[in-house]
């Protein structure tokens, strides 16, 4: 889960330093190799100034990766930028680095993200897309969340090569093993651990009675993963690492989980589920989403696909949770994991009985 937001929109100073200690700090963020990548990237684009001079802004909450804006002066008005990622450690239990870099070159070639400049050992370079990160409150925002349905529909409709298959309820079960292989005794008992493989095949068999759609899903369309262009409204999806094929209502049902959420406060871990869209609210971005390509939307799909959403909020639950509980073992970014992963599993147990008698509005 990454959320690309520059503090204060500035690089961040708490006291005047001298030129050469504020080199050796960017120096120190950036790996030698990603450098000297970096100044290759610059010789070529005729604007900037002096190719070495590189500027490097921190970009704040960030929870896998580490995320770095690159700035170079220009001759034009505006400064050239380029986006370094810095693969974070222990997060391959998660997703394959390798079938993420094939979908993030996918995504690029079919216009749905930034280029791929280069890569090096642990991260790549990324094109600088001039747009900006969304915010926590942009997504309650009716406007907003409506270019966010259209736009979630077209990265659906998008065919990604390769197996066709969900992978929803195995990657929970592969992070469920994990997760009792790094909790013992008090926190497992908390996190009710040896009860959730009933629970999720319980779940599992629940919905999947159901007919759905399965198509490529983002799987973490938090705020900080859509940006957009307030010049012309175009929305761009970011961030691949946990994309997999899935269930429709499961990537909405995320969605609008990460209503609760927001990762720019002094707490960031803190989730607030009276912020979870109400019935109108979902109605509207379901409405929207089915109704994309101009053909009128029939309310049993809409009933129906509300429904699925509802029950797939609960496995959103479960595998943030568990996700939670690695990430406390395996990622040093500065989050508070494990209350994170409480909060997600409480909201499943507190919501799992009234959803799955489908009397939850």
């Amino acid at each position: 889960m990454v959320a690309n937001g520059v503090e204060d929109g500035v690089r961040n100073v708490g006291c005047v330093v001298e030129q050469e200690e504020m080199e050796e700090e960017e120096e120190g963020m950036i790996p030698v190799e990603a450098r000297k990548i970096l100044i290759r990237l610059a010789l070529g684009w005729n604007d900037v100034k002096d190719s070495r001079a590189i500027e490097v802004v921190p970009l704040k909450g960030a929870m896998t990766n580490e995320v770095y804006q690159i700035e170079w002066l220009s001759q034009g008005p505006y400064p050239r930028k380029a986006i370094v990622r810095l693969y974070g450690e222990g997060v391959d239990v998660f997703f394959d680095r390798n079938e993420e870099i094939r979908t993030f070159e996918f995504m690029s070639r079919h216009g749905q993200g930034p280029r791929l400049l280069d890569r090096f050992s642990n991260g790549r370079i990324e094109e600088f897309i001039h747009a900006r990160t969304l915010s926590a409150v942009d997504l309650r925002d009716p406007q907003i969340s409506s270019l966010i349905a259209l736009k979630l529909r077209e990265f659906h409709d998008l065919d990604m090569p390769g197996p066709k298959t969900i992978l929803l309820w195995n990657r929970m079960r592969k992070w469920l093993k994990v997760a009792k292989s790094f909790c013992a005794g008090a926190d497992a008992q908390e996190f009710c651990l040896d009860a959730l493989e009933k629970e999720i095949t319980t779940l599992e068999n629940e919905i999947t009675r159901e007919e759905q759609r399965i198509c490529f899903c983002h799987n973490d369309l938090q705020y900080g993963n859509i940006m957009i262009d307030e010049t012309n409204g175009v929305v761009t999806i970011i961030d691949y690492e946990y994309a997999s094929y899935n269930p429709v209502p499961f990537d909405i049902a995320n969605h609008f989980c990460e209503m609760a959420a927001n990762y720019h406060t002094e707490t960031p871990h803190i989730l607030d589920f009276t912020k979870y869209p109400d019935f109108e609210e979902r109605k509207r971005f379901v409405e929207i989403y089915l109704g994309s390509s101009g053909e009128q939307v029939e309310d049993d799909k809409v009933e129906k696909l509300l429904f699925s959403i509802d029950k797939y909020a609960l496995a959103s639950h479960l595998i943030w949770g568990l996700w939670g509980i690695i990430s406390d073992r395996v990622n040093d970014i500065e989050f508070d994991y494990m209350e994170y992963a409480r909060q997600r599993f409480r909201q499943f147990w507190s919501t799992k009985s009234a959803t799955m008698l489908g009397s939850q509005r």
